[in-house]
């Protein structure tokens, strides 16, 4: 239930509205040199999405890992779920106030959302190890993805309806876009009410050494994480190609609908149906791809949807050129995000260390849905200096190949040895 709640920014917010809308906002605010001046720094209007997507998870890179260790220390991940959740359902909402040039506040309110979002997901797949045991994470891993995109879906038919609708009821635009963003902090807001009533929190909380104090402990419980890690080759080379071909994952699903309105020069509310298709067939996709994981095993499964990722981007580089190639991209997309998703965070889940899961899993939050950083920066500097979409977008297929690469060299098998032995 949790995705059926949160999965709403990520559809509505990050990958439909909010990059196109910000944009918008960046180019009214522009000079008379075609530039925004931020804080002094030139940027090309249409590059500052990518570079606010990148700054949130430079945020998350120092925030989230202490998230991990304090839900670990105090064994109240419950509580902070909640409290991350909430916050972030909270700027959501404060998009609705959004106009004009405001494209600052409009940053600043991501920023807060996002680094909430993945603060809140660091201790919801935590939970993972501990309410499924290893012969059914894959199926309750993907199974969560699955009803995610229902819920991220069915929302954004609803704001389809809308923004399709304000002419006829006599709204801007702008206000549909607006009322569409707040309505994902709400359903946030509300639908994560079941996750809070339903869950419970499990084992004694980690005792503080003698005499510390709660917040020197974390920060010396992360410098220690990040050392412990080193004791488990395999966890760590998984870490690394997921941070690769993930980054690349999340600035396509980032970026598609600014590539579509800007460069394509499609619709709103056209991009709108192709979203909406997307989260449908992501929910059989999700279903397919724990079928295909069943039959091959889970890793092989993942390399096939990153072979199937390097052929969406050569594919959006030579041939997207109409709505309906967008589309056929879209449907490509769609039956492969989830699976590669959802399996990536059970074969993960596998692999970490037992009482250590919301410290390890926030590491692995850092470069989840919406939060990675060098795609989007990469995509960015690619958009200042060719002004090009297609190059920037061709450009991430380094990370997915070097992902692919780093993937084949991990041995699962030897990974659970490593934690087993730990334990």
């Amino acid at each position: 239930m949790y995705d059926f709640a949160n999965s709403a920014f990520s559809t509505t917010v990050v990958t439909l509205f909010l990059g196109p809308y910000l944009t918008a906002l960046a180019k009214s605010a522009a000079g008379p040199d075609g530039y925004i001046h931020p804080f002094g720094w030139s940027l090309e209007p249409r590059s500052y999405w990518s570079f606010i997507v990148s700054l949130s998870v430079i945020l998350q890179v120092v925030f989230l890992p202490m998230v991990g260790a304090v839900a670990d220390y105090g064994r109240r991940k419950k509580e902070v779920l909640a409290a991350t959740a909430y916050l972030g359902a909270a700027a959501t909402m404060g998009m609705l106030f959004l106009q004009g040039r405001d494209y600052l506040a409009g940053g600043l309110l991501f920023l807060i959302a996002n680094v909430a979002f993945g603060a809140s997901v660091v201790i919801y797949n935590s939970f993972l190890p501990e309410i499924a045991p290893p012969v059914e994470r894959d199926a309750v891993s993907s199974k969560g993805f699955g009803i995610g995109y229902l819920g991220g879906g069915l929302l954004l038919a609803l704001n389809l309806v809308l923004y399709m609708k304000a002419d006829a009821i006599g709204m801007s635009e702008g206000l549909a876009v607006r009322i569409s963003l707040c309505s994902a902090g709400l359903w946030w807001a509300i639908f994560t009410i079941p996750t809070l009533v339903a869950l419970r929190n499990r084992g004694a909380a980690r005792a503080l050494p003698p005499g510390e104090r709660a917040v020197a402990a974390v920060l010396k419980q992360l410098s220690h994480t990040l050392h412990d890690v080193r004791r488990f080759p395999q966890t760590v080379t998984f870490l690394v190609a997921y941070l690769l071909y993930n980054d690349a994952i999340q600035t396509v699903l980032n970026l598609a609908s600014q590539f579509g309105n800007d460069e394509l020069k499609i619709p709103v509310s056209t991009l709108t149906l192709a979203i909406l298709m997307v989260q449908f067939v992501a929910f059989f996709g999700s279903i397919a791809f724990n079928w295909l994981a069943a039959a091959i095993n889970a890793k092989r499964a993942v390399v096939f949807s990153l072979l199937i990722w390097t052929g969406v981007l050569i594919y959006i580089y030579a041939a997207v050129k109409t709505t309906l190639q967008f589309f056929v991209m879209a449907a490509i997309v769609a039956m492969v995000m989830g699976g590669s998703q959802a399996l990536s965070r059970s074969l993960y889940a596998q692999i970490v260390p037992k009482a250590k899961e919301a410290e390890y899993f926030s590491i692995y939050e850092i470069s989840d849905k919406g939060t990675s950083w060098m795609c989007p920066l990469l995509f960015g500097l690619a958009m200042q200096f060719t002004h090009s979409y297609r190059v920037a977008v061709l450009s991430l297929i380094v990370f997915f190949i070097a992902g692919l690469a780093v993937l084949l060299k991990v041995d699962i098998t030897r990974g659970e040895k490593d934690v087993a032995a730990a334990s």
